[in-house]
């Protein structure tokens, strides 16, 4: 689907997507999701879509992570890769993924972040290394 639909092919490019669910797994066992969850639960539908947006540019951002620590530790990482991980984070950004659909984009219901952010925050994970860099709640810029 993300080679024949988004045009986002490659491994390195599903990797990238495993990688970002492993994401939300590490999201869960920190409690991050469930104290989300819970917030969501109490404010509007656009105030809980710019949450779920931190949740996944969050995610995005230890997917980074985990492809910076894969080069170091293992080599696994070839000319390419990142690049392949960069076009499948912009193909599926709300605002491209809403444009695709034929819809103006509309940023009150983006759920995942627009492209140029969920690229962004891979590469920040993936420069820095860190997991404290991919804070996105306490981020003054998403």
């Amino acid at each position: 689907m993300l080679d024949e639909r988004l045009g986002a092919g490659g491994d390195f490019a599903a990797a990238y997507v495993v990688a970002h669910e492993v994401g939300h797994h590490v999201q869960n066992e920190m409690g991050i999701l469930e104290q989300t969850n819970r917030l969501r639960a109490q404010v509007n539908e656009a105030q809980g879509n710019e949450i779920s947006v931190r949740v996944e540019l969050m995610a995005d951002c230890l997917a980074g992570v985990w492809a910076r620590e894969a080069a170091a530790r293992f080599g696994s990482i070839e000319r390419g890769d990142i690049e392949e991980a960069m076009n499948a984070a912009a193909q599926i950004g709300d605002d491209t993924l809403q444009r695709e659909a034929g819809r103006r984009p509309m940023p009150d219901s983006f759920t995942h972040g627009t492209s140029e952010q969920r690229m962004r925050w891979v590469q920040t994970g993936q420069q820095t290394g860190e997991v404290a860099s991919c804070d996105t709640f306490r981020a003054a810029r998403l």
